[in-house]
């Protein structure tokens, strides 16, 4: 049984990948903890601060297999310690006295934060795939429909003509700086931590820099100008980052949920028979992979408010902190990696309802075109006293009904200005969608580059 989403059995494919899970378990825990145990021995060894043989036992030996989790969960309660309990483990499996010489010079924080920021690294491999692959859909709809007119909404209404490849593109340059965001932020995210009790690396003399920089260089990450264990802008920058970017999957996937709406049906999430919207409904085909995401992007940026906090930490070392990151980073990457794997397969089998883009654009008679009548006319009559005009014909035509077209012929100050057949040209949507094709053009030329 399980008491949270991420971990039951119902539920979680919903809420994290397969991927994920695994990163973060805890038997991924413990072996990241012993993998920088292990490391840190390696570089002692060739160092010569420790015996070689103890380093090649300890790395035979630092498998999470050999550790008994059931009993150092047992010792971690009774301790109040997690490291402590695996370091005893490890001398137990380890030969003759060689357990002696793990953990030398290292902190408890130090093999927790950095086997953190292994998994995190491991995570971000995982979810900057899944946002790519949704990035490369995103910018192959864009260019598919470069052409395909549709309504283009400002507040919640009919506004102008756009295209349907323009929206995409437009999701597809925000993919593509968030990408950016993320390669920027592990440069400073994937730093490892090797600084001993309280930072100084006093307990290795005038060896603690060397070992330092030669740990990381082992483990393949960013050696830190000085300790972090009480500087958790890192932490904080991975959850504003991946909140980012998660409410921009959030944005798509509600674009993609308004425009399936029945009276709109002009996208469709990727719909199998077998998909069931109702228990008491049989006809409905509802969006279930965007109402998901939706939800996991709000869940996601919740984690934003705990990262912060997590930035008041307090003297030199600071427990509240590492037990507050421990219950939010696994949260955090999970959900992430879902909502982008959700929008990789919600954007890869997008239906496009050309044909229902098509039919709104005529369900306001023609008041769409509105302001390309009133530049035309603001040729004759100045801009101001051209809005105006059509102003008052378009509120006109809006409460009373009828046709744009009627309502503007039968004014006879624009009757003197534009002739019917002027203004057909004008009403038809498919001429007024202005740089619409020349901005896909961009979008895609800057940025199919970066998927491949």
């Amino acid at each position: 049984m399980s008491a949270y989403v991420i971990d039951s059995a119902l539920f979680r494919d919903q809420f994290s990948t397969a991927a994920t899970r695994a990163i973060f378990s805890d038997e991924q825990t413990v072996q990241k903890w012993l993998d920088v145990e292990a490391a840190l021995a390696r570089v002692q060894a060739r160092m010569d601060i420790i015996p070689r043989h103890a380093a090649d036992e300890i790395q035979a030996k630092a498998r999470v297999e050999l550790i008994d989790l059931a009993e150092l969960k047992q010792e971690m309660d009774r301790t109040s310690h997690p490291i402590v309990p695996l370091l005893r483990a490890m001398k137990k499996v380890c030969d003759g006295d060689t357990g002696e010489f793990i953990h030398w010079g290292a902190t408890t924080q130090d093999i927790v934060d950095t086997g953190t920021i292994l998994q995190v690294k491991e995570a971000l491999e995982q979810i900057e795939g899944n946002y790519r692959r949704a990035h490369a859909h995103v910018i192959a709809l864009a260019e598919r429909h470069r052409d395909q007119t549709m309504a283009g909404r400002s507040h919640g209404q009919q506004a102008l003509p756009i295209t349907f490849g323009f929206k995409a593109a437009v999701w597809a340059a925000e993919i593509g700086r968030n990408l950016e965001r993320l390669r920027q932020m592990k440069e400073r995210v994937l730093v490892g931590q090797f600084s001993g009790a309280v930072g100084t690396l006093a307990a290795l003399g005038d060896r603690g820099i060397e070992v330092q920089e030669a740990l990381f260089k082992e483990l393949g990450l960013a050696c830190p100008e000085i300790c972090w264990h009480v500087a958790r802008d890192g932490i904080a920058e991975l959850a504003c980052v991946l909140a980012i970017c998660t409410s921009t999957a959030g944005k798509i996937a509600h674009e993609i949920y308004s425009l399936q709406k029945t009276e709109t049906a002009e996208l469709e999430e990727p719909f199998t028979l077998g998909k069931v919207g109702s228990s008491t409904m049989p006809h409905k085909r509802n969006p279930p992979a965007c109402e998901g995401i939706v939800a996991i992007s709000r869940v996601v940026r919740s984690t934003v408010a705990l990262g912060l906090e997590g930035m008041m930490a307090e003297h030199e070392r600071d427990k509240i902190v590492l037990q507050t990151e421990r219950e939010f980073v696994t949260r955090l990457c999970c959900m992430a990696d879902a909502a982008f794997a959700k929008l990789a397969y919600v954007t890869a089998g997008l239906t496009v309802r050309g044909n229902n883009m098509e039919r709104n654009l005529f369900v306001q008679k023609g008041l769409l075109l509105s302001e390309a009548v009133m530049m035309k006319l603001g040729d004759h009559l100045g801009r101001q006293e051209a809005h105006e005009l059509v102003y008052e014909i378009c509120m006109d035509v809006f409460e009373r009904g009828g046709t744009f077209k009627d309502g503007l012929l039968a004014n006879p100050t624009i009757a003197r200005h534009l002739k019917p057949e002027d203004i057909d040209r004008m009403l038809d949507p498919q001429a007024y969608t202005g740089a619409a094709g020349a901005f896909v053009d961009r979008v895609v030329a800057a940025h199919r580059g970066a998927t491949a």
